[in-house]
């Protein structure tokens, strides 16, 4: 069973929507398959499914058929560009915040018994400090906290990292600067929001790098493509690509365990007791 093989589990969020946070998980998944890996990427934005949009992917099935128990997990999965795997989200799966624990265990049950191989797992999570956001994000074993320059984006982000820091006890996240003009600016966003942890939360914050807008990058997402792959040679790629090495990199913060560990984590965290 593969599910229970070493899983790298990454949630890719933010305070705030409109920052380009699918797109960047899209691309993350992208470029960390490109460099061999085998990705799997969940759309945990469970109000608003994006994931397949931005790849113009069209999914038959969803979560919601998993947690039904019409459908297994490997069943619902979608293959996308660069032979990364999709798990789709719709609107409905929403429910998963009353789950009945049988519902509960065949989750648990389904991610565990997952076929494909996998060796990272990216969340892309919905915007906000919800208890669905939340809950994602704070399973996962590495938070990517996506801001870009606008003040609504800062204070919803740092909003974002105090309540998992004081509420979901998460000491350690990392920070991309999207749609900028150039790195300095990038790091001036990153040094902003600092400057407010610094003082108030008890955190650690890792600068992933800043991402530029380009026309590359639009004409991208208006094609449905992943921008490492359509245009590898666009600033807004390459940048993607170093943001993706640099997630490689990363020391494990926290033991890594199988995808039935993350979903276990989930639960527990859906009912409190963490």
């Amino acid at each position: 069973m593969t599910g229970a093989a070493p899983v790298n589990v990454i949630a890719v969020t933010s305070g705030k929507g409109g920052v380009g946070k699918t797109n960047v998980a899209v691309n993350l998944a992208v470029s960390l398959a490109e460099s061999g890996q085998e990705v799997l990427l969940f759309d945990a934005d469970l109000g608003l499914a994006n994931v397949d949009i931005a790849l113009g992917l069209k999914p038959e099935y969803d979560i919601q058929h998993v947690i039904k128990g019409e459908r297994t997990l490997d069943e619902i999965l979608i293959d996308g560009p660069s032979g990364i795997r999709v798990i789709p989200a719709s609107s409905g799966v929403a429910r998963m915040a009353a789950l009945s624990p049988t519902e509960q265990a065949g989750l648990v049950r389904a991610f565990s018994e997952l076929a494909v191989p996998v060796d990272t797992l990216i969340v892309d999570t919905g915007a906000g400090i919800d208890n669905t956001v939340l809950t994602f994000t704070a399973a996962c074993q590495e938070l990517i906290v996506v801001i870009c320059d606008e003040p609504t984006s800062l204070t919803d982000g740092y909003a974002l990292v105090k309540v998992l820091n004081q509420h979901c006890n998460v000491k350690r996240f990392q920070i991309l600067a999207n749609m900028v003009d150039n790195d300095l600016q990038g790091r001036q966003l990153f040094e902003k929001l600092c400057s407010v942890t610094d003082r108030f939360l008890d955190v650690h914050l890792g600068y992933l790098g800043a991402i530029p807008r380009d026309d590359y990058l639009r004409r991208a997402i208006r094609s449905q493509q992943a921008v490492v792959s359509a245009y590898p040679r666009s600033d807004s790629a390459q940048a993607l690509r170093a943001m993706s090495d640099r997630v490689k990199a990363l020391p494990t913060s926290r033991s890594a365990g199988g995808l039935g560990f993350f979903v276990e984590r989930l639960i527990e965290y859906r009912s409190g007791s963490v």
